[in-house]
């Protein structure tokens, strides 16, 4: 993350003369301008294992490609499912092995939504191991096609809009319980999210492209880390 401190200097003009030296004192009380705090601060990057979902009767190379530390991942809404007979909707997904049911986990990457892409989600918390009855899903972000791309919560939560054809940095923090725990989304470092988790689980977390539209989803991935505390 780039810190910046920000330096304020005034220039005085003194009337009549030559301006004398004044002794330079702090100015009680005065703003100054802190760096923001890093989201890792305090956390240990981690290693991370990961499989992966893809429509059943195609290859990997199909629906993913990989160039230059770039994961791309895309797939059609005539897709198959990842699994014969399965009835979810097509996607090609990293399905990351690292399965939690408590402490604190951070899924942190850079993404580019290219333009055109539509109701597809592009990172979530599967719910793996749950309570009967409860959802699938601790979160999921979604790219649609409105406002120059917009990232919203699948409730609808607006996040990020004109994300199109850009990179930009997502940081997802779920500290974990054997209750409810919370999940903090931050976007270029920037909080703008916090809500509860749907409650006790074992869960992973994924990042793809997940299509719940029509026509053609894509999602591209870069610096991909995983960190706990």
């Amino acid at each position: 993350m780039k810190r910046r401190t920000v330096l304020r200097a005034g220039a005085g003009l003194l009337a009549g003369g030559a301006a004398p030296t004044l002794p330079q004192f702090p100015l009680t009380g005065a703003a100054t301008a802190a760096p923001a705090a890093d989201p890792t601060d305090g956390w240990t990057r981690t290693s991370f294992t990961y499989s992966w979902q893809k429509p059943w009767n195609l290859d990997l190379g199909d629906r993913h490609g990989y160039s230059g530390g770039v994961h791309r991942m895309w797939v059609y809404a005539t897709d198959e499912p990842f699994e014969e007979g399965n009835s979810t909707d097509p996607r090609t997904e990293m399905r990351w092995k690292n399965d939690y049911t408590t402490g604190d986990h951070m899924w942190d990457a850079d993404v580019y939504l290219p333009a055109g892409t539509d109701r597809a989600s592009f990172v979530q918390i599967l719910r793996t191991r749950r309570p009967s009855g409860t959802p699938a899903t601790d979160i999921m972000l979604n790219a649609h096609n409105t406002g120059g791309g917009t990232v919203r919560r699948y409730d609808g939560t607006v996040l990020k809009t004109n994300a199109y054809d850009t990179w930009f940095n997502v940081k997802i923090a779920h500290e974990a319980s054997g209750g409810t725990g919370t999940i903090k989304v931050y976007l270029d470092d920037s909080l703008v999210l916090t809500v509860d988790d749907r409650g006790p689980a074992t869960r992973y977390f994924k990042n793809g492209v997940y299509n719940h539209g029509s026509g053609r989803a894509e999602a591209r991935f870069r610096n991909i880390a995983y960190w706990t505390r």
